[in-house]
């Protein structure tokens, strides 16, 4: 189980593994995902990260379609920043970083033909779109650490916890972004 398996490398690191913890309850790990309502199935990966001094777990819930599209559900995003100081901003910063790096991580390629990058402005690159867009559930740990960073650590957990899903229903495991399966 990876929850289980991060648990124990975690055992010495008491605020990582209370987000981590966190995380996966309010995700439901370790219960099932019922497919949808066409039949397709969802699975659930997490990743865990630290960056500007801030711990964040996320848990995405993400389904693969006949095209072998990858749509990203729902995202259960857990951070301990220290203290608290704008509880919205820091909601505000998750939700996109989620968003950011969901796209870097579903369609962040750039294109060299000739020696000539092929995307010229963001027409030619694209982004996430609203529809595209999954439910972001951020929760702040309540702490007395000094505040740190919120402005980027959401952005590195989001591909590794949408590839450990993936790897889940699909034995693939994608290790390149962004992230395709053959």
């Amino acid at each position: 189980d990876p929850v289980a398996f991060r648990a124990t490398l975690l055992q010495k690191h008491p605020r990582h593994l209370k987000v981590l913890q966190k995380a996966a309850d309010l995700a439901g790990w370790g219960q099932p995902l019922p497919p949808d309502a066409s039949g397709v199935q969802r699975a659930r990966g997490v990743a865990l990260h630290q960056s500007f001094g801030s711990i964040v777990a996320q848990v995405a819930e993400v389904s693969v379609g006949a095209d072998k599209a990858i749509r990203v559900h729902r995202v259960v995003c857990v951070i301990d920043c220290g203290a608290a100081i704008n509880p919205n901003l820091i909601a505000q910063q998750m939700e996109s970083a989620v968003v950011y790096g969901l796209t870097a991580a579903l369609w962040g390629e750039v294109t060299i033909k000739d020696g000539q990058v092929q995307q010229s402005n963001l027409h030619d690159y694209p982004l996430l779109r609203m529809a595209d867009c999954p439910r972001v559930e951020t929760h702040i740990i309540a702490s007395a650490e000094p505040p740190e960073g919120v402005g980027e650590p959401g952005v590195p957990p989001i591909a590794p916890a949408v590839a450990n899903a993936l790897f889940a229903l699909t034995g693939q495991r994608l290790r390149a972004l962004p992230l395709k399966l053959s």
